[in-house]
């Protein structure tokens, strides 16, 4: 199972660190100044995270109750890396927003899938 999951791991890790790094780490990247980097970041996040889940389960979902299943997973982990910020850390904080953006990204993802999964389905009839 960890075999198959390789990336998926190795993202959530990846987002693991990113979450809760000092906050002033981030501070001194150029982008910073950027109005709302830190939404479309988490955006991007977790619409990587959840790609590479589709990814590594391509060929064993069957419909969209499976996608949306699988879908909990990255949820799941968002909202505990903003409980972890919020409880464990001294520079980070946990945001609503920060969670929602996150679901956001996995359902930017999901929908990709779909449209995805759509267009191949046309072109093989």
């Amino acid at each position: 199972m960890i075999r198959r999951n390789i990336f998926s791991i190795l993202v959530g890790l990846l987002l693991m660190y990113l979450s809760l790094t000092n906050a002033e780490e981030f501070q001194r990247l150029p982008l910073s100044g950027i109005p709302y980097i830190d939404k479309i970041v988490h955006f991007v996040m977790y619409f990587i995270m959840m790609s590479v889940l589709i990814t590594e389960h391509w060929k064993t979902i069957r419909n969209i109750r499976q996608i949306f299943l699988l879908a909990v997973i990255p949820m799941s982990y968002g909202i505990l890396m903003e409980i972890l910020q919020a409880t464990v850390t001294s520079t980070r904080s946990g945001s609503f927003f920060d969670a929602l953006f996150d679901c956001l990204g996995i359902l930017a993802s999901i929908l990709l899938w779909v449209t995805i999964k759509y267009l191949l389905r046309q072109n093989i009839r």
